[in-house]
Parts: structure tokens; C-alpha cells; sequence
């Protein structure tokens, strides 16, 4: 196991452990029986993160229940990080004032208002909008209207409610091509078949099509079962290959990059016309000088989620050339959303959902 997952769960367990110490002496106070519900609640829900992956193929199990499952255990994640800060705070202001006794109580009222914010946050994606000006021609008119989206996680985490007004929000830009950067599915293909999302997806309106990359979810969730399930839709998956539409404009999607047999960008740049525009989807923002060597004009890309919740934008701005938003190199146009929706966790802290809207406009 990879060191930065075995930091991972040590510091979950440790945090878990620090806040329930916490907690019972906060509670020292109370009855006994208060004291057996609040170790037996607690526990439960700091379980409740693994068994969320135990169950993410059970057919048997009711989606609701699963819903609430995953909800109650991703989101205890985001809870035992605000709540160590904020413990470790009073308690250094503690050390200072023997008197003051309110560190849990101030903590868990800070870190439940923090977490409302971002479930509504993440429950209300904002709309970007771009005017890009590409320096080749298309067959016809000079204009194009592209809404984009990455990272929707359909499954246990964004159910169908949430996938419905999402699309309702895509479908009333009026876009001329939808593109979506990988990561559709979250962890299983069950509960989104279950659900018949399919139904909903297939609501989109695009009138020259719906054009989707793998993610690395795609590969969590079983390559082949999301294909099975995407054949049911009117999304276009492009694993490592190209469309050219009947304007002129072609669109590559690139293999994921958990995918270390994908094509290189040799292979793919032979695959296009240099004369024509080129758009890219590649749903891992890495080696991004790729993209130009390609002859791509703008590539499009999610999975930072732009670190989600504070401080993870800072760990995603490190480890990314570009974690968030617009950037451009020579010819080449770069987006990296922070997605429509995300993972795990149901909420959004210093990022945002979003909506991408490319207004292109091309030489004539």
C-alpha cells in the first residue's frame, strides 16, 4: 500500500481517537446512558467509511439506504478534519486559561456551521463562461456555443435528484456540444443502473453530440460495465480517439492516465488534421505540454476538484501545473474545472461546482 494511503488512514484513526477522548470528557458530566449513545453513534459513523465501499457493488441493498451509508461516511472525513483543527486550537488557548472548558462545544458548533456552508456550496455550482478565439477555420459559421463538465460521480454520492437539476442547469444554455472530462461514475456502475440514470442522462440536448473521456473512476468502477452502461446513452465515449464533426471541428478523447497503455501524443497528433480545430479531453490535468505537441487549441480537464475543501486546493496546487480554472500556452487553451459535483464528501469549502461555457469563435 502506497505511503500516502497509509498516512491517510493513521491519521484517521488517530483524529477519530483525539476527538472521542475529547468528547467523553466533555461529557463527563452527563448520564451514563447519554454517554453509552454518544460512543456507540460515534463509533458507528466512523465506520460507516468503510463499510460505504463494502456495499458499493450490493445489488441487494436499497439505494437509499446506501445513499445515506455513503453520505453519513464520506462526509464524517470532512468532520474529523475541522474538528481536529478546531479542537487543537482551544486547546492551546486552554493551555493558557485553565478555565476555559467550552473547546468541544465551540468546536463542534464551528465545524457543523462550516459544514452546512458546504453542502449548500456544493449543491449550487456556479456558471464560468469563456470567450476563446481559435486561429483556424471550421466548414461552417464562425461560432460555437460548448458547455463542459467534469467529475460528476454518479452512484451513492450524487443520486438522481441532484443529476436532474444539473442537466436541467446544462440543457437551459443551449450548447452546441457537451463535453464531459471522465469520472461520470463514482465507484460502481449497480446503483447508477438501479437508479436508471441513464434515463436522465439521456435528457441532455446537444444537437452536435455529447462527447465524453474516461476517468479514473471509469476504471474503479469497471472499464467495461461503464461502456455497457454509456451504450444505453447518447454520450459518445472516446477512449484514445477522435470525431470530426460535420463543421470541421475534431474532438480527441484521451485515454485515462491511470491507464499507462494509453496512446502517446505522437500517435494521437497523427491521428488529426493540424488545419483544423482541435479540442482535447483528457480528464487528468498531467504533462499538459502534451496537449500542444498534439496540435490541441484547447484541452479540457477535471479530477483536482480544486482540492474540494480547505486545505486540499494547497496540496492539489502543488502537485498540478495548472489544479484550477484558465490557463494558455502558445496556441493552446487549458480549463481544468473543479467538477459538477465530487467525491466522497458532500461538501464544497474555498472551491466551488461549476458549469464550464466556452463561447468559441474561429478565423473565418
Amino acid at each position: 500500500m502506497p505511503k500516502f494511503f497509509i498516512l491517510i488512514i493513521a491519521s484517521y484513526i488517530l483524529g477519530n481517537i483525539y476527538i472521542f477522548v475529547r468528547g467523553l470528557q466533555a461529557l463527563g458530566h452527563l448520564s451514563l446512558a447519554f454517554r453509552v449513545t454518544f460512543i456507540a453513534l460515534y463509533w458507528i459513523c466512523a465506520l460507516l467509511l468503510i463499510v460505504s465501499f463494502s456495499i458499493r457493488n450490493a445489488q441487494q441493498i436499497p439505494f437509499n439506504v446506501g445513499h445515506t451509508i455513503f453520505t453519513i461516511g464520506a462526509g464524517w472525513l470532512v468532520f474529523i478534519l475541522y474538528m481536529v483543527v478546531f479542537l487543537a486550537c482551544t486547546d492551546l488557548v486552554r493551555l493558557f486559561n485553565k478555565s476555559f472548558h467550552y473547546g468541544f462545544a465551540i468546536s463542534l458548533i464551528l465545524t457543523t456551521c462550516l459544514l452546512v456552508y458546504g453542502y449548500i456550496n456544493y449543491k449550487l455550482p456556479n456558471k464560468q463562461v469563456f470567450s476563446i478565439f481559435i486561429n483556424k477555420p471550421i466548414i461552417t459559421g464562425d461560432k460555437l456555443k460548448i458547455v463542459a463538465v467534469s467529475d460528476w460521480h454518479l452512484g451513492f454520492g450524487t443520486e438522481k435528484g441532484l443529476l436532474k437539476k444539473n442537466i436541467d442547469r446544462i440543457n437551459a444554455l443551449k450548447p452546441d456540444i457537451i463535453l464531459i472530462a471522465g469520472d461520470l461514475i463514482d465507484n460502481s456502475v449497480v446503483p447508477v443502473a438501479s437508479e436508471e440514470m441513464d434515463k436522465e442522462l439521456n435528457r441532455l440536448e446537444a444537437p452536435l453530440g455529447i462527447y465524453m473521456s474516461p476517468g479514473n473512476h471509469e476504471y474503479i468502477s469497471g472499464l467495461r460495465q461503464c461502456e455497457d452502461f454509456l451504450k444505453k446513452t447518447k454520450i459518445n465515449l472516446l477512449i484514445d480517439s477522435i470525431v470530426t464533426l460535420p463543421c470541421g471541428l475534431q474532438i480527441i478523447g484521451r485515454n485515462d492516465y491511470s491507464n499507462r497503455n494509453r496512446m502517446t501524443a505522437d500517435e494521437l497528433a497523427r491521428m488529426t488534421d493540424p488545419s483544423k480545430p482541435v479540442i482535447l479531453i483528457d480528464h487528468q490535468p498531467y504533462n499538459l505540454n502534451e496537449a500542444q505537441h498534439i496540435g490541441a487549441d484547447l484541452q479540457f480537464s477535471g479530477h483536482t476538484h480544486n482540492g474540494q475543501v480547505f486545505p486540499l486546493n494547497l496540496l492539489t496546487n502543488y502537485l498540478f501545473e495548472i489544479s484550477y480554472g484558465y490557463g494558455k500556452r502558445e496556441q493552446t487553451h487549458y480549463y481544468v474545472s473543479s467538477g459538477i459535483a465530487l467525491w466522497g464528501p458532500p461538501f464544497r469549502i474555498a472551491s466551488n461546482s461549476e458549469i464550464v461555457v466556452f463561447d468559441l469563435s474561429f478565423a473565418k
